[in-house]
């Protein structure tokens, strides 16, 4: 993120001039310029329509990315002392730092998060916490689960994006792809630790990911 920076006056040597010359001030004024951005990656529009459905997507994304570490977080309050802790903390790194930059864009761009949040905040620490207790291939398959659901929603703003305009867009889509790849990542991780193993693995992904895409339309309107 770029931020202004207030000028100030330094009074070092005396031999040195406190007022900058004409080449001074031009040379400075480009520097400024050039360094202060009014957006992240999201590109200016005044299209209204296509600011909402900016504005949702990004909504929706940083409620994903919150769930998602209100999960790990539930994941290791319950399996924090074995063996696959280290495992859950890395990709929990991963979503922290995912979320850090969804809450960049949204204060850059004044996008108002979901209103949801604070449900949001017990329900996944619930489903994580509730995984962990089967033990680590139940966090596994909870991960699996949220992971395969969060990667096709990011493929679905991939394709839309795609479909307006991907040279305007190439920031965005950027960013979306490596976090796409991430959870793809984590997703294949579970997998091989044995998320299948666990018992009713299929039913239990199916509810997990009708919760998801259930949060995720309601994430995108309130």
């Amino acid at each position: 993120m770029h931020r202004f920076v207030r000028p100030q006056l330094l009074l070092c040597d005396s031999k040195q001039p406190l007022l900058p010359t004409a080449g001074q001030l031009c040379t400075n004024h480009k520097s400024v310029v050039s360094s202060v951005r009014a957006y992240v990656v999201l590109p200016p529009t005044n299209d209204e329509e296509e600011k909402a459905m900016l504005h949702r997507m990004m909504r929706v994304d940083h409620a994903g990315e919150y769930g998602a570490n209100r999960i790990y977080a539930g994941q290791m309050a319950v399996l924090g002392h074995t063996q696959i802790s280290p495992l859950i903390q890395e990709m929990w790194d991963q979503e922290k730092q995912h979320l850090r930059k969804f809450n960049e864009i949204l204060a850059e761009n004044r996008v108002r998060p979901t209103l949801l949040l604070p449900l949001w905040n017990i329900a996944g620490f619930a489903l994580g916490a509730g995984s962990a207790l089967l033990g680590k291939e139940g966090a596994m398959a909870c991960t699996v689960a949220v992971e395969e659901s969060i990667s096709e929603h990011y493929n679905s703003q991939i394709r839309t994006l795609m479909e307006i305009d991907p040279e305007k867009y190439s920031e965005l889509l950027q960013l979306i792809k490596e976090f796409r790849d991430d959870e793809m990542e984590h997703h294949d991780t579970g997998l091989e630790h044995d998320a299948e193993s666990v018992p009713g693995y299929q039913l239990m992904k199916a509810i997990i990911q009708a919760g998801c895409k259930a949060a995720i339309c309601v994430s995108e309107r309130l």
